[in-house]
């Protein structure tokens, strides 16, 4: 039986990642970094129609940001006062994975959180949103901020929409980035779906995530992008997880970003928009809502 969950992990995640097998607490820990933000060392990324490749999206007047790593002081003072960010894990993501990421974030002056999805994201997606509904409410009591922002990677952004779409996350988010989520499935899960004779080796959430499934036929049902949230996704050609890689966009309003719209030569994969310097630049405006101009030569 792990043998056979262990073949749709490895085709839907690459899971073996850099990552730390160490697990942590649950309860969302303050950081005592300089910069002043919090991280959680917790257990705590389509052929539908679809909104419009943007890259210059946001408010008029604001100012273009070339993505660079640490922002101004000036930045770091009008950070204070922003959401908090909670990263939301994808597949098989232990929280080591998206460190990196989160540094990036807190260097910009935010305050940052890491939320792995409940084992390995294995499970049913719709339990999975409901612990994150449980973290965010953990988040928002400790920082007393009013809402926070989401940025998801792979199955994270499915498990994130779901929140804000059916558990009243609407209320709670103001942003939404999503990193390679397969919004309207991908033929990776159904590839893995015929190997595993139909069931995904029972694996729930490559089920899930098949084209045409009836979780995502009821996600996708209705409005892509419900509520006062500000939504983004961001895809890469290169992806090898999300395919077609179209089937990461989202429609009514969402600012959908392709990286080699901007920046041709741009070679990123799956797990790479984690760590991706250009993706970071898009992510970092997506927060500011600034203009989205992807920083071709970002580290």
């Amino acid at each position: 039986m792990l043998l056979r969950k262990a073949v749709p992990v490895l085709a839907l995640a690459l899971a073996t990642v850099l990552a730390s097998p160490a697990a942590a607490t649950a309860e969302p820990v303050p950081d005592t970094s300089t910069a002043g933000a919090a991280t959680d060392r917790s257990v705590l990324a389509d052929t539908g129609p679809v909104g419009s490749d943007l890259a210059g999206s946001g408010p008029a007047g604001a100012a273009p940001d070339h993505g660079g790593a640490a922002g101004s002081a000036d930045g770091l003072r009008a950070l204070a006062g922003a959401n908090p960010v909670i990263v939301v894990g994808g597949l098989s993501g232990f929280a080591a994975v998206y460190e990196p990421l989160a540094a990036r974030l807190r260097a910009d002056g935010y305050r940052v959180w890491i939320y792995p999805l409940p084992n390995l994201g294995l499970g049913d997606i719709t339990t999975s949103a409901g612990s994150l509904r449980g973290f965010v409410g953990q988040v928002r009591a400790s920082t007393g901020a009013a809402k926070v922002d989401l940025v998801a990677h792979s199955e994270g952004g499915l498990v994130s929409r779901y929140y804000i779409k059916n558990l009243g996350g609407g209320d709670a988010v103001g942003r939404y980035v999503s990193l390679g989520t397969p919004q309207y499935g991908t033929y990776v899960a159904n590839i893995v779906a015929f190997l595993g004779l139909g069931s995904c080796a029972g694996v729930v959430a490559c089920q899930q995530m098949t084209i045409g499934s009836p979780f995502l036929a009821a996600l996708n049902a209705g409005d892509d992008t419900p509520g006062d949230v500000r939504w983004t996704t961001v895809r890469t050609r290169q992806d090898e997880l999300v395919r077609p890689v179209d089937n990461a966009t989202l429609a009514d309003g969402a600012t959908n970003v392709l990286i080699q719209s901007r920046c041709p030569l741009r070679v990123v994969g799956h797990l790479g928009l984690v760590t991706d310097g250009t993706t970071y630049s898009v992510i970092r405006q997506a927060l500011r809502d600034q203009p989205v101009n992807p920083a071709c030569l970002a580290l």
